[in-house]
């Protein structure tokens, strides 16, 4: 995700042109910190290099969100990931072909918090699915509780596949997603500050990233 505390690089574009060669070919931003135009061009210039499109919704109020949902539909991303206006939103993008993944639980402050309990938020889970969402986005590393039981209990609780959003911000955390199990996870803020390889570049943060990601797990060995 080319953002910053839950805002997109005013820079995105260019950022993503210098670093598109590393092996990252699933990329994303958030609804806020782009004008619509600038944003466009970004996300059409990512699908013609072939990679895979995110757009996260932390607006936070329904009325903004469902904006964004608009705007979506006009920049089109393959993915529209994030909010929690499940039901207006499936009805606004039906046959749009958009993936849609939208956060479960509590959502609180910018950047975007998750609380409530885990039955909770495995309630929620439960209830998007019924709606039809495509998936969830579970904001695991920013809830305070016990993130390896939510992650286990909202995976145990829906056929729905995890992308788990915020704050992923080392090798361990991204071990732990994978022997949990998760489709996919995010980093933003931790690769843009270097907390992947002291002094490296962002090249060598995504690097680290991929290697990390495709290291086998406990689990799977």
């Amino acid at each position: 995700m080319l953002t910053r505390d839950d805002r997109t690089l005013p820079d995105a574009q260019s950022i993503w042109e210098d670093v598109a060669s590393v092996g990252v070919t699933h990329v994303g931003c958030k609804d806020v910190g782009l004008p619509e135009p600038q944003l466009a061009a970004f996300l059409a210039a990512v699908r013609a290099a072939g990679h895979t499109t995110y757009l996260e919704v932390v607006s936070e109020t329904p009325e903004d969100e469902l904006r964004s949902a608009e705007v979506a539909l006009r920049v089109a991303p393959d993915f529209l990931i994030g909010g929690t206006q499940v039901e207006q939103v499936i009805r606004l993008i039906a046959g749009s072909g958009m993936k849609y993944f939208p956060y479960v639980g509590r959502i609180v402050g910018h950047p975007c918090l998750l609380r409530g309990s885990i039955d909770e938020i495995c309630e929620d889970a439960r209830r998007v699915e019924q709606q039809g969402a495509d998936g969830i986005n579970l904001l695991a590393y920013r809830y305070d509780g016990d993130v390896p039981a939510l992650v286990e209990a909202v995976s145990n609780a829906t056929r729905l596949p995890l992308i788990c959003a915020g704050s992923v911000d080392s090798a361990q955390r991204i071990a732990e997603l994978a022997e949990l199990g998760v489709w996919a996870f995010t980093v933003g803020t931790a690769a843009l500050d270097g907390r992947f390889v002291e002094g490296g570049s962002l090249s060598d943060q995504l690097t680290a990233i991929l290697d990390a990601a495709a290291a086998p797990s406990t689990a799977a060995s």
